[in-house]
């Protein structure tokens, strides 16, 4: 059982205030690691996680994306991928952290790899939790809606996207794919859906997802970014996701010289119910590769 407690605060990141957990070991820490959630979560996903890194000896990070959980932002604030990724650099940045471990799933993907195109030398190594990188990774059914309206644009299209926001969708990002879904704790998807119902912020979750197509582009720095780089890549996927399927995992072996690549019977949400084998295995990760050494 987990002995670390997790504590949480507030750092100033230029302009945005940003929520974030953390823990960090008794004694001192065998490496830093910063954990980047996706949608429509927070850094409450990894509420089970944290203390589990920490009892490992690792130093843990996990603040809230602009639009998401408790994090603030000034008014005029454009809520891009883009301009979250410049904000956790802020947020890197206030904290001093000069070098540490990515773990990157769903939307903290675009974000954390944008981070280490702009500062590859921070960037000791990714864990890839369901967080794309490559094309063939995305479910066609469930993005086939969202880029109709990345190719019209139109108020139709992003209307017909509202239903992706109400709660039986969020309850289904978790539970779809879990072989024990009744295991899954239901304050993890009835908190988002809370946190989504404040005042516009269902908009800013239409305006990330016509923004998304602009992480598309991004991917041949990516890739580019992992070869040159050598950066090693523990992918680590549930299987059963639909969203963020298991080729954009297989996607890693055409860049990535370090990679070492595991399937989990779980959904989208794999760290609902398989914390201690993700703790596990991302320890063993950085050992073999000496990551922090």
């Amino acid at each position: 059982m987990a002995s670390v407690p997790t504590q949480v605060s507030y750092a100033q990141a230029n302009d945005a205030k940003v929520f974030y957990r953390h823990a960090s070991p008794s004694g001192s820490a065998k490496g830093t690691i910063l954990l980047l959630h996706g949608f429509p979560s927070s850094s409450h996903q990894f509420r089970n996680l944290i203390p589990l890194l920490a009892d490992r000896g690792y130093e843990v990070f996990a603040p809230d994306l602009p639009g998401y959980g408790f994090t603030t932002v000034p008014a005029g604030y454009v809520y891009t991928f883009k301009n979250i990724a410049n904000t956790i650099d802020a947020f890197v940045a206030a904290l001093n952290l000069k070098k540490f471990a990515i773990y990157i799933f769903d939307y903290g993907a675009p974000t954390g790899l944008q981070l280490a195109l702009k500062h590859p030398d921070k960037v000791a190594a990714i864990v890839s939790q369901n967080g794309n990188a490559y094309e063939e990774g995305l479910g066609k059914d469930f993005w086939a809606p969202i880029q109709k309206y990345w190719k019209s644009g139109s108020e139709e299209d992003r209307n017909a996207l509202r239903f992706a926001l109400e709660l039986d969708i969020t309850k289904w990002q978790y539970t779809n794919g879990s072989p024990n879904p009744d295991k899954i704790q239901p304050e993890s998807y009835h908190l988002d859906d809370a946190l989504m119902k404040r005042e516009g912020n269902k908009e800013i979750q239409l305006d990330l997802f016509y923004d998304y197509r602009t992480n598309l582009d991004l991917y041949p720095s990516f890739h580019e970014y992992f070869r040159k780089s050598q950066v090693p890549v523990l992918a680590m996927w549930g299987k059963n996701d639909v969203i963020f399927t298991p080729p954009g995992a297989e996607g890693f072996k055409k860049d990535v010289k370090k990679l070492e690549l595991k399937f989990v019977d779980a959904g989208h949400f794999a760290i609902e119910t398989n914390e201690n084998e993700f703790a596990d295995s991302m320890h063993s990760f950085f050992e073999k590769f000496g990551v922090f050494n």
